[in-house]
Order: C-alpha cells, then structure tokens, then sequence
C-alpha cells in the first residue's frame, strides 16, 4: 500500500534531522530556513520483532518488514496559507501525504536560532494548525459556492452536502482542526474528495535534548498535554541521539541505548505510532524463501488481505490457512501446528487479526 508520512515542522526543529534519522538519509540541514526545498522521500521499515521470532522456528533465507515512506516537507513559515515562503507547493506536498508527523522543538540551544526568538512548542503548533486551518476555509469555501445552488433545488444529496460544507467551516472557524469533528462515515467519505489537510491526522513529535531522555521535559509535556485535548499522539526524541545511533554498528548502538535509558532508538516508537495512526496493522506470510509482513486496514477480510499481494489472490480467493505466533512458540514448526490440529481454515469473511500468519488458496 503506497502510504506516507509527511514530516513537517518550523524551520530549525530538527525536523531534517530526524528525517535523515529515519531513512539514513542525508537532506540537508543548514542552520537557516527552508533547508529542504523539495521534499525529500525516504522508505522506513516499521520494526516488528515478531518476525525474528518467526524467523527463529522456520529458517527462511530473507524477512521483508512492512514499510511507510516518510516525506521531508520543506519548514513552514507565518504566511504559508498566502503564498509566504514556498506557501502552496509546501500545502501542496502535505495534501499528498496520508497523515503528518508534526515535528516540535522541545530544546534550548542558543547556538540553533529559533525562527521566532524563542522556543514556545504550543506557539510553535499554533503556527502551523492555523496555517493548514486558512487552507482548509479557502477549499471549503469554494466547494460551498459550488454547492450552494445545488442545494437550492432540493436534491436531497446537495442539500446534505451544503449542510455539511457548512458544518465544517464553522468548526475551522473556531481554531478547530477538521480532525476532530464528530463525522459519521458517510462524512468522511464525503469529504474526502476535498484532502482536506487538518483532516489527516497527526502524531506529535517532541525533539528534546539528550539530557532530557527518556521522559521528556516541561515542554514535551505542554505538547502531550495538547495531543491529549485532540486525540493525537505523541513521541518524545532526541534527534541529535537518534542520529548518532542511526550510524553506529549494533554493539555501539545497544551501549549507546543503554546510557540514556533507552530499551530501544525511539524512532522505532515513532514508526510504530505512525503506522497505528493510519489505521494499519500487519499479517506475516511464510513461504519457502522468505518470511513477509504485509500491510492492510484494520477490520480488513481475508480476501482484502490476500489483494495486499496480488489482485488475482483477492479475485480468485478460495480460503486461507491460519496459524499464530503463540502457535509457533507452542509446536516449533508449521508441521508441528498441523499434526496437532491446530491450523485453522477461513474463508471469504473472516477479519483478519494483527500477527496471523497466512497461506492463501486461489484460482484464478
């Protein structure tokens, strides 16, 4: 599923930092505004010990976690919303993403000027909510001159649509993200159409100092407390650490963890939240050369997941083999599952659980 992440932020966050962190790539990341001009695309493998834990019983030749593709979107600035800075192809390139991590700076250093003197991470989301929020009145606002005369002839369908339009223009109008509206179905579908950006919903990332890991600090804990209001998540890093780690071998990078308290690189966190903020989890393959995590929605069937590899396993779908990890663990080896009856049949309804292992009969 081709699903991304849009990185944004202030200039001089950390948020190239980060990116580069991420996807061990190298953005630039001069001290000074619009560091990255055009977006930069990396893929990052969502980290899922599970696999190795397959990996240990059925010895295949390779594993192929899942994986989100992150976009480095160049650093918004006061004026976006009219054309300041690189205005609408910086709106442009989030309007692409699926959801957004909000890069937050959460450190003091005077030796990285902050774009507006000082560090203020509820200012600092202030800025950048109302910039999406003045896109989002301009495109609901043209939609609403397009179905305002609609409406007047009584088409039950326009008269929704107006009525809904309306609806959320007021909500924007009050300083509120479309994200938390209370939108059945049918209005999600419905506005889709219009990607509207503070639609999409978004993980906080809190970018602290090394002294502050692994808890945070009272600026974290502003953000998180913000996040809370909204339905949002947050993930505290510090993007100086987790570059470090990013270019050290494993026995480096354990002592490394080690020293700030860390059982894992907290970008495996962000990854991770990420992935469950779009609404995703994972279900493994096992053939005979490698071992596979592929992504689908949650509540997704088998048949929806079978299409997650190919078209034709979805149209052609017969039934699926089942089996679990604590399966596994119990019986050593898929052989083992079937001898003891363990290996279950599903057909075209069955809603598919995060971790299931699967194989799939089709015909096509």
């Amino acid at each position: 599923m081709g699903l991304s992440i849009g990185i944004i932020g202030l200039p001089n966050v950390g948020k190239s930092t980060i990116f580069n962190a991420l996807t061990s790539a190298k953005a630039q990341s001069e001290n000074y505004p619009f560091c990255t001009i055009e977006p930069n695309i990396g893929i990052v493998l969502v980290p899922d010990p599970r696999m190795q834990r397959i990996q240990d019983y059925l010895q295949r030749q390779k594993t192929i976690p899942a994986a989100i593709e992150i976009v480095d979107i160049a650093g918004l600035v006061k004026g976006a919303s009219k054309g300041e800075g690189l205005g609408n192809k910086f709106l442009g390139n989030i309007r692409e993403t699926d959801a957004v991590l909000a890069v937050v700076r959460c450190f003091d250093d005077p030796n990285v000027v902050h774009v507006d003197g000082d560090v203020d991470p509820l200012r600092d989301i202030e800025v950048i909510q109302l910039e999406l929020i003045i896109a989002d009145l301009d495109t609901m606002g043209k939609r609403l001159n397009r179905v305002r005369s609609l409406a007047k002839t009584g088409k039950v369908d326009a008269k929704a649509e107006f009525t809904l339009v309306e609806r959320v223009i007021a909500h924007l109008q009050l300083g509120s993200p479309v994200r938390t509206m209370d939108l059945s179905a049918d209005e999600h579908e419905s506005l889709s159409s219009s990607h509207l950006l503070t639609a999409k919903p978004v993980l906080y990332c809190c970018n602290v100092g090394e002294d502050d890991l692994p808890d945070g600090n009272p600026y974290s804990q502003q953000v998180a407390a913000h996040a809370a209001n909204e339905g949002s998540k947050v993930v505290v890093v510090c993007g100086k650490i987790e570059a470090e780690l990013a270019d050290l071998e494993e026995g480096e990078r354990l002592e490394l963890l080690d020293a700030y308290g860390l059982a894992e690189p907290a970008l495996n966190a962000l990854v991770r939240e990420g992935y469950a903020l779009l609404g995703l989890h994972a279900y493994f393959t096992a053939g005979e050369r490698e071992i596979r995590a592929w992504t689908i929605p949650l509540g997704a069937t088998a048949p929806q997941a079978a299409g997650a590899i190919h078209g034709d396993f979805e149209r052609g779908f017969i039934r699926a083999q089942v089996y679990t990890l604590d399966l596994l663990d119990q019986y050593k080896s898929e052989q083992g599952i079937k001898e003891a009856g363990k290996l279950r049949t599903e057909g075209k309804d069955y809603v598919v659980r995060d971790g299931d292992i699967m194989h799939f009969l089709f015909n096509v």
